[in-house]
C-alpha cells in the first residue's frame, strides 16, 4: 500500500485501531512474561540455594556426630 502521510498511514485505512491496539497488547504480554520469567527465575535459584544450604547443615550434622 501506498500512504500519503503519516496520518494515513497509521489510520490504516480504518484499520488502525485494530492493528496498533493488537501491537501494543502482544508487545504489553511479552514485556510482562519476561518479568514473570524474571522473577520465576530468581525465585527458584532462591530455593535451591536454601535446599543447597539446608543439606550441607544437615551434612555437617551427620559428620560431627560421627566423630
Amino acid at each position: 500500500m501506498n500512504w500519503g502521510s503519516a496520518s494515513e498511514f497509521f489510520a490504516m485505512g480504518g484499520y488502525g485501531l485494530y492493528v496498533w491496539g493488537s501491537f501494543g497488547v502482544t508487545f504489553a504480554a511479552l514485556l510482562i512474561e519476561t518479568q514473570l520469567a524474571r522473577k520465576r527465575f530468581a525465585d527458584t535459584r532462591r530455593l535451591l540455594r536454601r535446599e543447597l544450604a539446608a543439606d550441607r547443615e544437615a551434612l555437617n550434622e551427620h559428620a560431627s556426630r560421627r566423630h
